[in-house]
């Protein structure tokens, strides 16, 4: 099996009988290229793991591909006009002569105040690969080679390293790793989340900022 990473959470996965892209999201590049596709896999429904303005172009250009998702982005993608089937924990699918393990079921907790939605991994050829999505579900499988979610709103390096070691891969790569370069995530969520009153400004390099005595 051969893996290569896009950025954050897109990967494509190449074995001998399928070709598969996982979570071809906004923070992602280079996927938009990649032909000859068998299937593109959706864990859940976030712009950093699905590209609304970039799926339908890769699809168009893989008219063989199957869109598989989790159940929470069916209305995104019917909203693209896009035709896709749901995958649902428990169930194995099959790509090609590749078997995919369905597991989790539900998005991390990013805050209490924020609904928690639907997210599915795939673990790959009876534990080749394993993508979890956003999730810290432990699948039963023996793992050989994790993605390792790195850092995200949802997310302390703290629980990284408890999930790498209940996994215990023989590899971990490291992905969801863009937020890291790209704060834009968080900042959003301070502010969606800001006690009434608060404003959240994000200061250029080198900016100033008055404070007054309260």
């Amino acid at each position: 099996m051969r893996i290569v990473h896009y950025g954050h959470s897109c990967v494509l996965v190449e074995t001998e009988t399928a070709r598969v892209l996982i979570d071809p999201g906004a923070f992602s590049s280079g996927f938009e290229q990649l032909r000859e596709l068998d299937a593109v896999m959706i864990t859940h429904q976030h712009f950093d793991h699905i590209d609304a303005e970039k799926l339908p172009g890769l699809l168009q250009a893989n008219p063989s591909a199957r869109l598989i998702t989790d159940p929470g982005t069916q209305e995104l993608v019917s909203k693209l006009g896009l035709e896709s089937e749901t995958a649902y924990p428990g169930q194995s699918l099959q790509l090609g002569e590749t078997p995919v393990h369905v597991v989790g079921g539900e998005h991390a907790v990013i805050h209490q105040d924020i609904p928690t939605v639907a997210n599915v991994g795939y673990v790959f050829d009876n534990g080749a690969f394993y993508h979890p999505g956003d999730s810290f579900s432990v699948p039963q499988h023996r793992i050989d080679v994790l993605g390792l979610p790195t850092a995200a709103p949802w997310l302390k390096a703290s629980e990284a390293v408890d999930f790498l070691r209940a996994v215990k891969p023989r590899i971990a790569v490291p992905i969801h790793e863009a937020v890291l370069v790209n704060p834009a995530m968080h900042y959003g969520l301070f502010t969606n989340l800001a006690p009434e009153g608060t404003e959240v400004r994000v200061l250029s390099k080198g900016e100033a900022l008055e404070a007054q005595r309260v």
